[in-house]
C-alpha cells in the first residue's frame, strides 16, 4: 500500500504540475498591447507583495500559536506598548505602499496620455449596441451582437463565440496609437476589451477617451462593463487588429460601401419600398424591445400593434422616434433614434403602421422626419 506521506507527496506533484494550466485559466488574458503588459506586470508585482505579507504574518501567527501554546508549557506575558515594535510596523507598510504606488501611478499616468494618436474612434453606447463613428477617414456604422437567436433561446448548440461575436468588429491597424473616444446615448456603458488593457465608461453627455497600441494583428474581445439594462449581456465589442496596409484597404472598401448605401432623402418612396426598408431598420433596432411580433413585452416594452400612439397622427409618432419618452423628467427605456437617417426613421415608422394589426395605409416620408428635426 502507498503511504498517506507518498499520497499527500503525489497530490501536491500534481497541483504543482498543474499550476501553468491554471494560471493561463484563471490569471488575466495575455496582454497584448503596452498598457496591457503594464497592468499585467503591476497585477503580477502586487499579488507577489500579498503572498509575502501572507506567508509573513500567517506564519509568525502559526509559529507563536503552535510553540508557545499552553500544553508546552509557556504562559501568556503580560506587557503593554513597545515603541519600537509599533514604529518598525508602521514604517514597513509605509515602504510596501510606496513600492506599490510608484509602479500603479506610473501605468495610470501612461493610460490617460492620448496624445499622438495616429486614428481616433468614438465609441457610443446604446441600448444594446455600439456605434462607432472613425473621425479622421469619416467611417460610421453600427456593430450589434451578431450570436443567433436560436442560441441564445437554447434551440440550438451554442457557437465557440457566444455573445462575444458582432456583425461589424471596429478595425484598427497593428502598431499604431489608437485613440477610443467614448459617450452614451442613453445610459452609462463602458468600452472594455481586456487583452488591450482598455476600460473606459461611456457616459450620456459627457466625452471621456483612452487609448492602446495593438502589438500584432488579431481579434480580441470585449463587453459593456456597466449594468446597462436588461440586455447588457448582449452587447459584445470586438477589436480587430490588422496590418496598416490592409487597415488601408479596408477603410477604402468602407467608404465605396458607404457612398453605394446612402439614401436619397430626397427620392421618391413608394410604400412597399419604405417597408421592406424598416423591416430591416425594425430588425437591427426595435425588436429587442417590441419583440418581431409587435407585441412588447408585458410590463415592460409596449406592444407597438393596435398602439394609439403608432396608429394615430403619424407627427406624433415621428416626435416619439426622434427623441424617445421622458416620464417624470426621467428618460424610459424608449430613447431617441436621431442618430438613424431621415430615410431609415421615416421606414421604420412606415412599417410599424402597416404591419401586423396596424394598416393605416399612411407613407410617412423622408421629408416629414426632417422637417422634424428642425
Amino acid at each position: 500500500m502507498i503511504s498517506k506521506g507518498l499520497r499527500s507527496f503525489a497530490v501536491a506533484a500534481a497541483w504543482f504540475a498543474a499550476a501553468p494550466a491554471l494560471a493561463n485559466q484563471y490569471n488575466l488574458q495575455e496582454p497584448q498591447s503596452i498598457i496591457a503588459r503594464e497592468i499585467y506586470d503591476l497585477h503580477t508585482l502586487i499579488m507577489w507583495i500579498i503572498v509575502g505579507i501572507f506567508v509573513v504574518v500567517f506564519g509568525a501567527m502559526t509559529y507563536a500559536i503552535v510553540m508557545h501554546r499552553k500544553s508546552a508549557g509557556h504562559k501568556a506575558e503580560q506587557f503593554h506598548e513597545n515603541t519600537t515594535v509599533e514604529i518598525v510596523w508602521t514604517i514597513i507598510p509605509f515602504f510596501i505602499l510606496i513600492g506599490m504606488a510608484w509602479p500603479a501611478t506610473r501605468t495610470i499616468i501612461s493610460m490617460k496620455d492620448t496624445s499622438g494618436a495616429e486614428v481616433t474612434i468614438k465609441a457610443t453606447g446604446y441600448q444594446w449596441k455600439w456605434g462607432y463613428d472613425y473621425l479622421q477617414e469619416g467611417i460610421s456604422f453600427y456593430s450589434n451582437l451578431s450570436t443567433p437567436r436560436e442560441q441564445i433561446e437554447g434551440k440550438v448548440p451554442k457557437g465557440e463565440n457566444y455573445l462575444i461575436e458582432v456583425d461589424n468588429p471596429v478595425v484598427v491597424p497593428a502598431g499604431k496609437k489608437v485613440r477610443i473616444i467614448t459617450t452614451a446615448n442613453d445610459v452609462i456603458h463602458s468600452w472594455w476589451v481586456p487583452a488591450l488593457g482598455i476600460k473606459q465608461d461611456s457616459i450620456p453627455g459627457f466625452v471621456r477617451d483612452t487609448w492602446f497600441k495593438a502589438d500584432k494583428p488579431g481579434i480580441y474581445r470585449g463587453q459593456c462593463a456597466e449594468l446597462c439594462g436588461k440586455d447588457h449581456g448582449f452587447m459584445p465589442i470586438v477589436v480587430e487588429v490588422v496590418t496598416p496596409e490592409r487597415y488601408a484597404s479596408w477603410v477604402s472598401e468602407q467608404k465605396k460601401k458607404m457612398a453605394a448605401a446612402a439614401p436619397d432623402s430626397g427620392e421618391q418612396w413608394t410604400l412597399d419600398e419604405l417597408k421592406a426598408r424598416g423591416e430591416k431598420i425594425y430588425a437591427g433596432n426595435c425588436v429587442a424591445c417590441h419583440q418581431p411580433t409587435g407585441m412588447g413585452v408585458p410590463g415592460a416594452f409596449p406592444a407597438l400593434s393596435g398602439s394609439k400612439i403608432v396608429t394615430g397622427p403619424k407627427d406624433g409618432q415621428i416626435k416619439v422616434v426622434l427623441n424617445g419618452v421622458v416620464k417624470d423628467g426621467k428618460p424610459t427605456a424608449m430613447v431617441s433614434f436621431k442618430h438613424l437617417s431621415d430615410v431609415d426613421i421615416a421606414a421604420v415608422i412606415t412599417y410599424t403602421r402597416n404591419n401586423w394589426a396596424n394598416k393605416t395605409g399612411e407613407t410617412v416620408a423622408p421629408a416629414d422626419v426632417k422637417a422634424a428635426r428642425k
